[in-house]
């Protein structure tokens, strides 16, 4: 668990030009009311190039928002979380 409402797979250290840092989950869940929300799946290239086939979706900072599961590919989803996986390990 990353705080009281993402469940989180590996940690990811990320620093910023600012130089505040910190760590996350390499990829994460969280059902938010309004959506569920991924985290971390936006970040490789291959996810990116994904997103155009994914279906329907808002993008946040750093998350992808989902208000229905049957509005998305799952094989499409699938495949940007293993990329965001494998682009970390």
């Amino acid at each position: 668990m990353w705080g009281p409402s993402i469940v989180g797979f590996g940690s990811h250290q990320y620093r910023y030009d600012t130089g505040r840092e910190g760590e996350m989950p390499i990829v994460g869940f969280s059902p938010r009311k309004a959506a569920f929300v991924l985290y971390g799946v936006t970040r490789c290239s291959e996810c990116a190039a994904l997103l155009g086939k994914l279906g329907k979706h808002s993008r946040g900072k750093g998350c992808l928002n989902i208000k229905r599961l049957a509005d998305v590919d799952r094989k499409i989803l699938e495949a940007m979380i293993t990329a965001s996986v494998n682009a970390k390990s």
